[in-house]
Formats: C-alpha cells, sequence, structure tokens
C-alpha cells in the first residue's frame, strides 16, 4: 500500500474491528473468529467505489472510520448514512480516531435523526441517553450539522445493549 494515508485509515479500521470483536469475545486469543458465519462477527468490507458499503459492518451499524486530524464530522455523518442505505443497514455512524489515547478512546458520533431511532428502539429517554455518556454539539441554527458523540468503550455496550433488544423482538 503505497498511500501513507490509506494506511493509516485501514490501521484504524483494523484496531475498531478488533477492538470490538473482543470486546465480544467473537474472537480466541490468536484474533481468529470463534464461529466465522457469526453474522455478528465485526467484520470490515470490501470497498464498493460509488456504492461504498462502509468501513466496518457491526450489526445494526454501518460505521465510517476516519484518522484524520482536521474533523468534518456533518460531512462525514451524511457519508455514513448514504452507505449505511447502500449496505441495507438502519444506522451509520462516524468513528473518530483520539489522538494519542488508545482505540477505546476513539469518538463515535451520531446525527441527531440517527441518535433518536436508536434511542427510541432502545426504549430510552433523552436522560438516559445522556447518563450512557453521550455528548452534544450544537453548531448553529441548522440542525443538520448537530451531532451526538460518545467514547468507544461506551459504544460497545450499547451495541450490545440494542443487539439484544432487536434479539428480543425477533423471539416475540
Amino acid at each position: 500500500m503505497a498511500n501513507p494515508n490509506k494506511r493509516k485509515g485501514t490501521a484504524w479500521e483494523s484496531a475498531v474491528r478488533d477492538y470490538l470483536n473482543t470486546a465480544y469475545g467473537l474472537v480466541d486469543s490468536e484474533g481468529a473468529f470463534r464461529d466465522p458465519f457469526d453474522p455478528m462477527n465485526i467484520r470490515r468490507a470490501a470497498q464498493e467505489g460509488a456504492r461504498d458499503v462502509g468501513d466496518i459492518h457491526a450489526v445494526p451499524f454501518i460505521l465510517e472510520c476516519k484518522d484524520v486530524r482536521n474533523p468534518a464530522v456533518p460531512t462525514w455523518l451524511r457519508q455514513a448514512e448514504k452507505e449505511a442505505t447502500h449496505a441495507g443497514f438502519p444506522y451509520g455512524v462516524v468513528v473518530h480516531k483520539s489522538r494519542g489515547l488508545g482505540v477505546a478512546a476513539g469518538r463515535v458520533h451520531f446525527s441527531v435523526r440517527t441518535w433518536t431511532r436508536v434511542r427510541l428502539a432502545l426504549g430510552r429517554t433523552t436522560a438516559e441517553m445522556r447518563d450512557r455518556g453521550f455528548t452534544a454539539t450544537v453548531r448553529g441554527l441548522d440542525s443538520g450539522r448537530w451531532y451526538m458523540t460518545l467514547p468507544l468503550d461506551r459504544f460497545a455496550v450499547l451495541l450490545a445493549d440494542l443487539r439484544w433488544v432487536v434479539s428480543c423482538r425477533e423471539v416475540r
């Protein structure tokens, strides 16, 4: 891989994938999937050009991973949501690397629309979501530029909770 920025991005995507798979116990001590056919495994997606499907698939989320110094979160969120639609997933979020900190400190950004849909799916209040560690960024009057942020380690808990809620609904 000749492009150093591409190499950085790929390394960040792999680190996020490995962190989440380890957090869920989906991989063994060697990093191999315990069940390679489990649809809940968190995987890096193949790039598909104009119909890109995101960097990481963590059902029901598409994760768009960014390892850059200057954030453009609202633009990235639009990209993540478009890629989630291409992949047939309900939610698209951005995972931005926090400089000088470990993977668990990465910042997961949600558009207000996605955050609201996740909150409703979990049956949580705004206060309960704030207690989970969400912070809001509000820029001007254009709500399209507003977003909610959560550390990656707390996102891992939210993802587990959402997967549990969805699985319970499927059993009914």
